[in-house]
């Protein structure tokens, strides 16, 4: 009844239960990862529109989305129109949906006028989703908090504005900008938002297992939801959820098909970034992976202090064999 496939703009995902996009962990091994355990749709790291215009490298490493199955998304972040208008034509080739972030909390992306400050301009909102939308080849979305803070709760607002400037759906995050990730998100602001638009919803905030997914959809009547944090370290929350939306029995993850993941998610994070950066990228990755099992907090320190991929997976390798 709620798991069902989406249609965003004209391109068809193949379920609504998404990755939602997150700095410092979405990249391409990650999105691999969950891919394989039934994402409907992963999206890239929120990437600079100035990085794109201005042709910077590290900027456009982000979006390599080599081996992915398509579709999938990229998200740009920016203020400025011209730069926006850029970055948007040009990930057009690369992905096949663009997504606009106006929700990043992260200071020094707010500090700058970007990701949701621009919640406290909704007409430079509107200005900018018209210029990615003018400049895209895809489908565009964008995705929302509730508001910047108590005082300015604006997502219905911005979802009717982010709607007539031509978006083809919209991620609201049931929080403030003030609220960052703390407290319980609002889902009755997810509700509002969908019953104000006519273009599908997806809903986004504090769906940590399969049964606060199926509330989710209860609750807010979203065309369909988007995992975040919840999926480091369990990227088999996807299969979790789909499972159970379909009435199917729950399929335990051993530790044995635990560790292959972690092995596969390493060897992609050095095959995308070398040894040196892909083993100390990993330890949060790992922290989260190893949380709840015996001795974690005694693993993640030995973790800690391992620069070689090799000790690494040995290490790694006489835990999950001993616990």
């Amino acid at each position: 009844m709620y798991l069902k496939k989406l249609k965003i703009g004209n391109v068809e995902l193949r379920n609504n239960i998404f990755l939602a996009p997150m700095a410092g962990i979405t990249d391409l091994p990650f999105r691999l990862i969950c891919e394989k355990y039934g994402a409907g749709l992963t999206c890239t790291e929120m990437v600079s529109s100035k990085g794109i215009f201005y042709n910077d490298s590290k900027t456009k490493q982000l979006l390599n989305l080599t081996g992915e199955q398509r579709p999938v998304a990229a998200q740009i972040f920016g203020s400025d129109i011209e730069a926006m208008k850029y970055a948007a034509n040009y990930v057009s080739d690369i992905a096949d949906i663009v997504d606009i972030n106006f929700g990043c909390p992260a200071p020094k992306i707010v500090k700058n006028g970007d990701g949701s400050r621009i919640l406290l301009d909704l007409d430079l909102l509107e200005k900018i989703t018209r210029a990615v939308v003018e400049g895209a080849k895809v489908p565009v979305t964008a995705k929302i908090r509730k508001g910047w803070d108590g005082n300015h709760i604006v997502a219905i607002e911005a979802a009717k504005r982010l709607e007539k400037a031509g978006v083809s759906a919209i991620t609201v995050h049931g929080r403030t900008r003030e609220e960052y990730y703390s407290g319980r998100a609002d889902w009755n602001i997810i509700k509002e938002v969908k019953q104000s638009v006519n273009i599908p919803v997806i809903g986004n905030g504090d769906i940590t297992s399969k049964e606060e997914a199926l509330r989710m959809f209860k609750e807010t009547n979203v065309d369909g939801i988007m995992i975040g944090r919840a999926s480091i370290g369990n990227p088999w929350i996807f299969e979790e959820v789909i499972n159970y939306l379909e009435g199917k029995d729950e399929r335990k993850i051993t530790n044995k098909e635990k560790l292959e993941i972690i092995t596969k998610h390493i060897n992609l994070e050095v095959e995308a970034k070398g040894e040196i950066v892909a083993v100390k990228e990993m330890r949060k990755h790992l922290a989260y992976y190893v949380k709840g099992t015996k001795d974690a907090s005694k693993i993640r320190v030995k973790i800690n202090s391992i620069e070689r991929k090799d000790k690494l997976l040995e290490c790694l390798n006489e835990y999950f064999n001993n616990i």
